[in-house]
């Protein structure tokens, strides 16, 4: 059985704001700033480029509840615009 893939919780190691372009959404971290990310999101080659540099740092997996809160707000956001 194939495992399901879950998103990641981002945080900020940097002293100064960092802006993440994603493909999906721009992702803004203040210092010390945490995000949820989807599964696909976690794969977007420009969120590597941040982790590599350590810019920003892997915190842990999203529980199920923090999956479906982010699923309901990209939603909401693309609803509203």
């Amino acid at each position: 059985m194939a495992r399901k893939r879950k998103g990641m919780i981002i945080k900020n190691t940097n002293d100064r704001p960092v802006t993440i372009e994603l493909s999906t959404r721009p992702v803004v971290l203040s210092p010390g700033g945490e995000e949820s990310l989807t599964a696909d999101e976690v794969k977007d080659p420009v969120l590597r480029e941040f982790l590599q540099v350590r810019a920003v740092t892997i915190v842990r997996p999203t529980t199920d509840a923090e999956e479906e809160s982010l699923r309901r707000r990209l939603t909401e956001g693309e609803n509203a615009g």
